[in-house]
């Protein structure tokens, strides 16, 4: 959801990315060279960003990782958020969704030893990102047309995940096409999609595309 993310950014919304892991160990890399090519990636798509350091490949759900996930929606004060969407393969992603599920929830908890201010974020919506090799249907599509270069050279930015290994070079084809292929679908020349449980209110059509 790279291009969702810089045009967030430059419609003027205060965007934090929030790594649950550092990402370590992969086969490529080394924690160094991961952190310094997320805040690449992050000053790319023109956003702030933070880390939570659980642990990588064993990521748990876990109330501990709950309440360290709601104490940064607090402190951010967050009224949209984003997860995983589910069912996926990767161990960790499906934590992540269940964590920030149930963080969204404490959040708004009063009485309880969390930083910042209790919030009930408004929307909670999920991007794609699964292992599995399925079709996503989802319950939206943002428009990012224009924001394709920046997407592209934000994924570029993890070098040592998607440039070093010749195996993983397909993938930044794959979501370049993927970006026009959803595009299509609302006749712009990108979009990303999203699915969400909640309904979403309209007071006008003028935003459809």
């Amino acid at each position: 959801m790279g291009g969702t993310i810089a045009r967030l950014a430059d419609q003027g919304h205060r965007v934090l990315l929030l790594d649950m892991t550092n990402g370590e160990p992969t086969p490529h890399g080394d924690p160094q060279t991961r952190a310094r090519e997320a805040a690449e990636a992050a000053k790319i798509l023109g956003v702030s960003r933070r880390g939570l350091d659980l642990p990588n490949r064993t990521l748990e759900h876990t109330i501990e990782a709950r309440h360290r996930v709601a104490g940064v929606i607090r402190e951010h004060q967050a009224e949209i958020v984003f997860t995983p969407h589910l069912p996926d393969a990767h161990p960790d992603h499906t934590a992540t969704t269940r964590i920030v599920e149930d963080a969204r929830f404490d959040a708004k908890l009063t009485k309880v030893d969390f930083p910042g201010e209790p919030i009930y974020p408004r929307y909670l919506f999920y991007y794609f990102c699964t292992h599995l090799r399925t079709i996503p249907r989802p319950s939206f599509l943002y428009d990012v047309s224009g924001y394709e270069d920046r997407k592209h050279r934000a994924i570029l930015a993890y070098e040592s995940q998607f440039v070093t290994p010749e195996s993983n070079r397909w993938i930044v084809e794959w979501l370049d096409a993927a970006g026009t292929y959803f595009g299509s679908r609302i006749r712009t020349r990108a979009a990303e999609p999203f699915v969400t449980k909640e309904p979403l209110g309209l007071t006008g059509l003028e935003c459809l595309t």
